[in-house]
Formats: structure tokens, C-alpha cells, sequence
């Protein structure tokens, strides 16, 4: 039996993400703020689909998360794609803050809660969707490129202690470029935005082939080689809207 969890399941690329795997054969628990959204989910296959409420900025998460686990019986890949993000230009408190609690506590609570599991169990996958905004950071989007800095650097610490300690745990970074989602909603002129529907299957391509980074597209992955190496000096004075 394949088991996976999917953690923001509600939309976006989480639940696409989702529907795939059970179109697959998995047995998928899927998780979200709200359970409500994942009803279609559900309804694919029954007897295959579990649904959980988990706020990743809830500190039972964890709890819950463990408790999902023991339902379906185990545990094979845990994909997430719980997330937020904003512009804040103007630097709000509240907006910082709130990305920082999901992005980065929450992100923390999570896949640490998930690589316990795995080493104690024998081992498993951990897909995260983290973005291409880690690249360099964004001035106009300062706590969201942070974090997602964070997370990349995060699942390449994680690699490296699992590695060391001879765990069989594996990792995918999902790194995307603009997708048509509720996050970028009311954004627009956005430039090679890319729908859920090909982000997700290039993600289901990725988990099967066990990728270590997975930018995508192949416009994004050009786009995001050359960013990285503007050189800082320049980067400080570039403005960005």
C-alpha cells in the first residue's frame, strides 16, 4: 500500500497535487484550515481518502499530524504545501509575521515532526513546495522571500543529517515559478504563469524520480540560474514592483 499525507490540501497546488496521487492508487489523508474544501477530494474515493484539520501554526499540529499517521496505518510520502505570501512593501507588521508563523514555524513544526516519524519508522519521502522567491531576497516581498530561503535551506540541513545517520529518508524541494493559484489571485500581467494542472503533474514526475530540487519550468530553471548569479552589488540598486 502507498500511503501519502498532503498538508494544504484546499487548493492550489496542494489539492491538484492530491487528486493525482489518488488518481494513482495512493491512500491519501489530505489536511487543511478548513476541512470543507476537501469534500470533492474525498468523494473520488472513499474508501481511500481520509481528511484531517491541521493549522500548521497551531501547536498541536504535530499531535494531529501523528494521530493522521496512525489512522491510514503508516506512512510513505508527506507532501506540503501549506503557505502563504504577500507583497508588504511597506513592511506591515501583521503581514510579516503572520508569513513568518506559517512559513517558517509552521513549516519547522511540521516537516521536523514528519522526519522524526520517518527515522523512527523506517524511513519515507518528504516533497516540500517552498518557491523560487528563496533565490535572493525580494524587497518587495521581504518576510515571504525570507522564508522560503529558509525552507530551502532547511531540507538541505535535513538531507544532510539523514544522510549521516544512514536514514532512509529522501527529499524533494519543489521550487516554482508564478502559478495560477489563490495565492497569486488579483495579480496580474504575472509572466509565464503556469497553471495547477502542469505544476502538479511536473511534481508527481518529480516524487516518482525522487529529484533532490525540482525547479519548474524549464523557462524558470534558465530564469532562476541567471538570477542567482547577479552579482549583489547590482541586486541591492535593481527596483522591483
Amino acid at each position: 500500500m502507498k500511503r501519502a499525507i498532503v498538508i494544504g490540501a484546499s487548493s492550489g497546488i496542494g489539492h491538484e497535487v492530491a487528486r493525482l496521487l489518488i488518481r494513482e492508487g495512493w491512500t491519501v489523508s489530505v489536511a487543511a484550515r478548513r476541512t470543507d474544501k476537501l469534500t470533492d477530494l474525498q468523494n473520488t474515493a472513499p474508501e481511500h481518502v481520509f481528511t484531517a484539520q491541521i493549522d500548521v501554526t497551531d501547536e498541536a499540529a504535530e499531535a494531529t499530524l501523528l494521530q493522521l499517521i496512525e489512522r491510514m496505518g503508516g506512512l510513505e510520502l508527506y507532501f506540503h504545501a501549506a503557505g502563504i505570501g504577500w507583497k508588504n512593501p511597506n513592511l506591515d507588521a501583521e503581514i510579516e509575521l503572520k508569513t513568518m508563523e506559517t512559513n517558517a514555524l509552521g513549516f519547522t513544526r511540521m516537516v521536523g515532526c514528519v522526519f522524526r516519524y520517518f527515522a523512527a519508522n523506517g524511513g519515507g519521502h518528504i516533497v516540500c513546495i517552498t518557491s523560487i522567491a528563496g533565490t535572493k531576497g525580494l524587497g518587495p516581498a521581504p518576510a515571504y522571500s525570507a522564508t522560503k530561503a529558509m525552507q530551502n535551506t532547511y531540507l538541505q540541513a535535513l538531507e544532510q543529517l539523514a544522510n549521516s545517520k544512514h536514514l532512509n529518508i529522501h527529499f524533494t524541494d519543489i521550487r516554482p515559478g508564478f502559478v495560477d493559484t489563490p495565492l497569486l489571485a488579483g495579480t496580474s500581467n504575472l509572466p509565464m504563469l503556469m497553471t495547477t494542472e502542469k505544476v502538479a503533474r511536473s511534481i508527481i514526475k518529480a516524487i516518482n524520480k525522487r529529484r533532490h530540487i525540482c525547479i519548474i519550468d524549464c523557462r524558470w530553471r534558465i530564469l532562476t540560474y541567471l538570477w542567482r548569479h547577479i552579482p549583489n552589488w547590482v541586486w541591492r540598486r535593481m527596483k522591483l514592483s
